[in-house]
């Protein structure tokens, strides 16, 4: 596995410098007189149609081929191999658009606004993954998604989270998807491809903070594996819950575990849970009633969330651009600063009056305002939820990949002695039959 990652960061390190390398065709004016700079190209080029089908047919195809390569071949290296192509192709290649973790926003700017049309390439690969692991797990995060294969493709020693704080670790994915949900809707202000830690790489520009945000969280990544996926992925919420109900899923073992603990020791990802005695009758008691309060509390929760989510609107308000552009001119109106900067430049040359611009700054203040109180609920929710969860009890026999967390890398496989004699004999066989 560390001659893989090594492998495959070499190439991608060696591809990144020679396309760093070609020299443009066009390239920009010098500007001599003046101190303007060249802002750095975040967005891709508009691409046809016929591209976009493209991409979702291959989009469809490697989640066919990722569900059977884990669930019917059992293989990791052919699931490493499919990721490595993906990785090429969703990221490097189509520069990490479209996203399904970005189509979150759109999904929720199209419900919150009629006149938002989402295009259908969009709507697909949103929804296309999810599909998929409801029906079969978490195959998508396995070896289709970039960003969680630029993050795979690096991990040389893994280190296990405690439980305890890998579950604290999760609630900031869960804060990430209300939060871009929420922006989405009421500003709207698409905070997820804002801070896409990963793109810079794949579209080779970015601002230094993202590339220096993103660089750090593959350096992590070398020893806590996907960091990003585990502890801040937003799509990743909505896949482990979808997981969690899925009809198939990944099972370590073909036949009956031995408990030898090998899968445990493989998973760089804290994914298999161990064995779970029955409670007791007078734990299952207590149980019950800590599960009724934690109830009763969690109501509670998502009103104090409320109320005290209202100091969130002037944080929130200042992430709008319209917002800043605001303060900034007011700001040069009465001489607090000097100069002046592209964007109160833009506002000037545009010819709107500073009324228009400071009654939308309030609209938008207001509507922010409002996002930060359901974000405060939201996050009650949350914390109610995950506490419900630390008291349910349920009873594991052997050692299991756990349903909502497991992404289905197929690295327990080539740890299970039980599958590997199942390997084996399923090799003789085929040998008996070819004689």
């Amino acid at each position: 596995m560390r001659a893989r990652s090594f492998i495959l960061v070499a190439l991608l390190v060696s591809a990144c410098g020679a396309a760093l390398g070609v020299e443009q065709r066009f390239p920009p004016p010098e500007f001599t007189e003046t101190q303007h700079q060249l802002p750095c190209e975040q967005y891709p080029q508009p691409v046809p149609s016929t591209v976009q089908n493209m991409d979702v047919w291959v989009l469809v195809v490697a989640l066919c081929l990722a569900t059977w390569l884990a669930l019917g071949l059992r293989s990791r290296n052919a699931v490493f191999a499919l990721m490595v192509a993906c990785l090429v192709y969703f990221g490097f290649w189509r520069q990490g658009c479209v996203c399904p973790i970005g189509a979150i926003q759109n999904v929720t700017l199209a419900l919150a606004d009629a006149k938002y049309a989402i295009p259908a390439a969009v709507l697909a690969f949103f929804a296309l993954p999810l599909v998929f692991t409801l029906l079969f797990g978490r195959s998508f995060c396995a070896a289709v998604c970039p960003l969680g294969g630029i993050q795979d493709a690096v991990v040389v020693y893994p280190v296990r989270v405690p439980q305890w704080l890998e579950g604290g670790l999760r609630v900031l994915a869960y804060a990430y998807l209300g939060g871009a949900v929420i922006f989405a809707a009421v500003a709207p202000v698409f905070l997820i491809c804002r801070y896409d830690p990963f793109v810079g790489f794949f579209r080779l520009s970015g601002s230094l903070g993202m590339l220096l945000f993103g660089g750090g969280l593959l350096a992590v990544g070398m020893f806590i594996g996907r960091p990003y996926c585990r502890f801040l992925c937003p799509y990743g919420v909505l896949l482990g819950w979808l997981s969690r109900l899925s009809g198939r899923r990944v099972t370590i073992t073909p036949d009956a575990c031995v408990r030898c603990r090998l899968c445990e020791d493989s998973c760089p990802f804290g994914a298999i849970r161990k064995p779970v005695e029955p409670p007791t009758p007078a734990e299952r008691v207590a149980g019950r009633r800590r599960l009724a309060w934690l109830l009763g509390l969690v109501p509670v929760l998502a009103a104090v969330g409320f109320v005290a989510g209202g100091a969130l609107g002037t944080p929130f308000s200042k992430l709008h651009p319209e917002v800043t552009r605001a303060e900034r001119v007011r700001a040069e109106e009465l001489g607090e600063v000097k100069g002046t900067t592209d964007a109160s430049d833009a506002f000037y040359e545009s010819g709107r009056t500073t009324d228009a611009l400071y009654g939308e700054a309030r609209r938008l203040r207001g509507r922010l305002a409002l996002g930060g109180r359901l974000f405060g609920a939201w996050m009650g929710l949350v914390v109610g939820g995950m506490l419900i969860h630390l008291t349910l009890r349920r009873r594991r026999d052997d050692y299991e990949a756990d349903r909502g967390t497991c992404i289905a890398c197929g690295r327990c496989y080539d740890y299970c002695p039980v599958e590997l004699r199942r390997r084996k004999d399923a090799g003789g066989e085929t040998k008996a039959r070819g004689g």
